[in-house]
C-alpha cells in the first residue's frame, strides 16, 4: 500500500510533459505487479486502487486534472482509429517503421497518443488483465475518468470515438480509391461504387448520434446504413484477392488490402464503443486489442509473415504445377526418368572437369567462386533446355505438390491415395539419383583416361585426388553437415524461382515481350510471341538454376571471408570429384580405403540434399496451403503398411 499512497501522493497535473507521462506508466506497473502475476491480481490491483481513491478524495480531483490535462495533450482520437495501422499504405515504409521502433529507444517526453501507450502498455499480459476487469470496476474506472467535451450532450470519450470512425472512413476511402485497388476489382464490385458514399453515411451516422434529444430509432437506422457501406466495401476489397491469384501476388497490395480490412473492423468496434448494451465491457475490450495489438505491431516477423502468406502461397502453387512433372507413375515414365537424369550426369560430367580446370587457374577466393557459380549456372541451364535431369532440383519442387494432396484425407482411398503419391515420389528421386550418379562416374572416367591417353595426364593429379577423397570421407564431420547445408541452398533457389515466375507474371512480362511495339519492330511479331512463350515457359527454371550456381560457387568464398568454412556438397558432382580422384590413380584406387569410405559418403550425401530441401519445401507449402491437424499417425501407419506389403513399389515401377 506504501508504493499506492506514493504514487498517489506524486500526481500533478501542472508537471512537466515528461514527469506527468513517467506517472501514469509507473502506475500501470504498480498494476501489472510482479513479472508472474496473474490476471486476477492485476485486477485486484486496479479495484484497490479506486478503493484508494475513494478514501482519499483530494487524490482522487488531482487524478481527475491529470486525466483532463492528458486529454488535451494527446489526440485520443488518432490512437484509437489509428493505433496498429502504418502511417502510409506501403510495406516498406512500414517495414522501416517497425525497425525503427524495435531498435530505436522512445521516449515519454511526447504528445503522440500512440507512442505514450506503447511505452505505458508494453507487456503481453496488458491484454489478459484488462479483460479480467469486471462490470462494476469498469463502472467506477468511467465515472473517475469521465469528462464533459466540447459537443453538448457528449461526453469526452464519446466525441474522441466519433472522431476515430471519421478518421477511419477517410483512410478506407483513401484505400478504396487508390489506383492499385481500384484496377484490381471486380466489375460489379467498382460498379457498386461502395467507397463514394462512406464518408456521407459516417456524417449521418454522427448527426443522429450527437442530435439534441437523441432519438434511438434515427441512430440505429443511420448506424444499420453505415454497418451495411462497410460490409459493400469489405466485398469490393475481397474481390481483388482473385485477381491476385490470377495474375501474381504483389506484397505492397496484400499489405494495402489487409489495413483496409483491419480499419473496417476497428470501425465496427468503435460503433460498439457507442451502441452497445454495454458500452464500457466494449471500450475495455477495443483497449485490450489494442494493447495485444501493441506487441505484434513492432514484429517484424508478424509484418514479413502476415503479407507474405499469399506469395508463400503462390510460390507454393507454382512449384507444385512444376513438381507434377517430376513425379513419375507409370513404367514409361519411370524409364523416361532415368533417360533424362542420365543426361543430367553427362552434363555434370562437363562441369566437374570445367570445375578442376577453373581450380588449376588459381584464382581468388571470390572470382574463383564467381566463375565456378557462372560455371555451375550455365551446366543447370544446359541441362534444363535440353529437358534433361538434376535430382536434387526435385524435391523442392515436388515438395508442395504432396502438400497440397494433404487437403483432403477424409477417407480411407484418400489416404492410400495419397500414399500412392509418396511411392512415387520416393521411386522417381530414386531414378533421378541413379540415373544422375550412373551416369556422371562413367563418363568422368571416360574423360580423364581419354586425357591421360592424349595429353599424358589424367583430369587431376594425386595431390588433388588425396584433398578429394578428405573432403568426401564419411568420417570428416563435415561431409554430412556441408550436405544438409546444400540441401538448404536448394530449397533457396526453388523460392527464388517461385517468386521470380511471380514476378514476371505480376508485371506481365510476356505479354509486354510478345506486344510492345519496339520489342516487336526488332524481333518482328512471331518471333516475339515465340519469346514471350519460351520465357513464360521457362522463367521458374532460369531463375532456379541460375541463382542455385550463383549460390554454390559464391556461397562458400563469402562466408570464408567471415571466418565460417562451407563447402557445396553435391551428389552429382560429387560422384563426379570421386570419379576423378579414383581415375588419378587408377586400378590401385581400389584398393584404397578412402574410395570405398567416400563412396559409401555419397548415397547420405545425396540422401541429404534431397531430405532437408524436400523437408523445408513441404513445411512452406503446408503453411502456405492451411494444411493443419494433420493425422500423421494414420498416414505413418498406411506408409509403413505399404512398406510391408509392396517394398519394391517405392523403387521400380509396378505394371499395370
Amino acid at each position: 500500500m506504501a508504493d499506492l499512497n506514493q504514487l498517489l501522493d506524486s500526481v500533478d497535473p501542472q508537471a512537466p510533459l515528461a514527469q506527468r507521462h513517467l506517472w501514469v506508466i509507473a502506475l500501470l506497473d504498480w498494476v501489472r505487479g510482479k513479472s508472474d502475476a496473474q490476471p486476477g491480481a492485476a485486477a485486484s490491483r486496479v479495484r484497490l486502487l479506486l478503493d484508494a481513491l475513494d478514501a482519499r478524495p483530494e487524490a482522487r480531483e488531482r487524478v481527475r486534472a491529470w486525466w483532463l490535462v492528458l486529454a488535451n495533450t494527446v489526440d485520443g482520437a488518432v490512437w484509437l482509429a489509428d493505433f496498429g495501422f502504418a502511417a502510409r499504405m506501403a510495406f516498406l515504409s512500414e517495414l522501416n517503421e517497425r525497425m525503427r521502433q524495435k531498435f530505436l529507444p522512445a521516449t515519454p517526453e511526447t504528445s503522440d497518443s500512440a507512442e505514450l501507450f506503447s511505452l505505458a502498455m508494453p507487456h503481453p499480459r496488458d491484454a489478459a488483465w484488462i479483460a479480467a476487469l469486471d462490470a462494476d470496476t469498469l463502472a467506477r474506472l468511467a465515472q473517475l475518468l469521465t469528462t464533459a467535451s466540447p459537443v453538448p450532450g457528449l461526453t469526452h470519450w464519446q466525441h474522441e470515438v466519433l472522431e476515430a470512425i471519421n478518421y477511419c472512413a477517410s483512410q478506407i476511402s483513401a484505400a478504396g480509391f487508390s489506383a492499385g485497388l481500384r484496377q484490381r476489382m471486380s466489375t460489379p464490385a467498382r460498379e457498386m461504387q461502395p467507397f463514394h458514399d462512406l464518408a456521407m453515411d459516417v456524417q449521418a451516422f454522427r448527426s443522429a448520434f450527437i442530435a439534441t434529444p437523441r432519438e434511438a430509432e434515427a441512430v440505429d437506422a443511420a448506424a444499420a446504413r453505415l454497418r451495411e457501406r462497410l460490409e459493400a466495401c469489405r466485398a469490393a476489397a475481397a474481390s481483388v484477392y482473385p485477381h491476385l491469384n490470377e495474375h501474381g501476388i504483389s506484397v505492397g497490395l496484400v499489405f494495402m488490402l489487409r489495413q483496409l480490412r483491419e480499419r473496417l473492423l476497428r470501425v465496427r468496434e468503435l460503433m460498439d464503443c457507442l451502441l452497445a448494451a454495454e458500452p464500457t465491457a466494449s471500450a475495455a475490450r477495443l483497449v485490450g486489442r489494442l494493447a495485444a495489438l501493441g506487441r505484434e505491431r513492432r514484429s517484424l516477423r508478424a509484418l514479413l509473415a502476415a503479407n507474405s502468406s499469399l506469395l508463400a502461397a503462390k510460390v507454393a502453387e507454382r512449384s507444385a504445377e512444376t513438381g507434377e512433372h517430376y513425379i513419375t507413375r507409370t513404367p514409361a515414365e519411370y524409364r523416361g526418368m532415368l533417360a533424362q537424369a542420365a543426361g543430367g550426369g553427362a552434363a555434370t560430367a562437363i562441369t566437374t572437369l570445367a570445375k578442376f580446370a577453373l581450380g588449376a587457374l588459381a584464382l581468388g577466393a571470390f572470382w574463383a567462386g564467381f566463375w565456378a557459380g557462372a560455371m555451375y549456372a550455365a551446366s543447370f541451364v544446359f541441362i534444363q533446355l535440353m529437358h534433361w535431369t538434376l535430382a536434387t532440383k526435385q524435391p523442392a519442387m515436388t515438395a508442395p505438390a504432396m502438400a497440397a494432396k494433404l487437403k483432403d484425407l477424409s477417407s480411407l482411398a484418400k489416404v492410400e491415395e495419397f500414399v500412392d503419391e509418396v511411392a512415387y515420389l520416393v521411386r522417381s528421386q530414386a531414378a533421378a539419383v541413379v540415373g544422375n550418379v550412373g551416369m556422371v562416374v562413367p563418363c568422368v572416367l571416360a574423360i580423364s583416361l581419354a586425357m591421360q591417353w592424349g595429353l599424358g595426364h589424367p583430369m587431376i593429379d594425386r595431390v588433388e585426388a588425396d584433398h578429394v577423397f578428405h573432403t568426401l570421407h564419411l568420417l570428416n564431420p563435415t561431409t554430412l553437415l556441408f550436405a544438409a547445408c546444400t540441401g538448404v541452398l536448394l530449397f533457396v533457389s526453388s523460392l527464388i524461382a517461385g517468386w521470380t515466375e511471380n514476378w514476371f507474371v505480376l508485371h506481365r512480362l510476356d505479354s509486354a515481350m510478345r506486344y510492345n511495339p519496339r520489342i516487336t519492330a526488332a524481333l518482328g511479331t512471331a518471333r516475339a510471341d515465340r519469346w514471350a512463350s519460351f520465357m513464360r515457359r521457362n522463367i521458374s527454371g532460369f531463375a532456379s538454376n541460375i541463382s542455385l550456381g550463383f549460390m554454390l560457387g559464391l556461397v562458400p568464398p563469402v562466408l570464408a571471408f567471415l571466418s565460417i568454412g562451407l563447402e557445396a556438397r553435391h551428389v552429382t558432382l560429387s560422384s563426379g570429384q570421386l570419379a576423378a580422384a579414383a581415375a588419378a590413380y587408377g586400378l590401385d584406387a581400389l584398393t584404397m580405403p578412402e574410395l570405398w569410405w567416400c563412396a559409401a559418403g555419397i548415397p547420405l550425401i545425396g540422401m541429404l540434399n534431397l531430405v532437408v530441401s524436400f523437408f523445408l519445401a513441404f513445411r512452406l507449402a503446408l503453411r502456405a496451403h492451411n494444411v493443419s491437424g494433420v493425422d500423421r499417425i494414420r498416414i505413418r501407419s498406411a506408409v509403413l503398411a505399404r512398406c510391408r506389403r509392396r517394398p519394391a513399389s517405392f523403387f521400380l515401377p509396378v505394371r499395370d
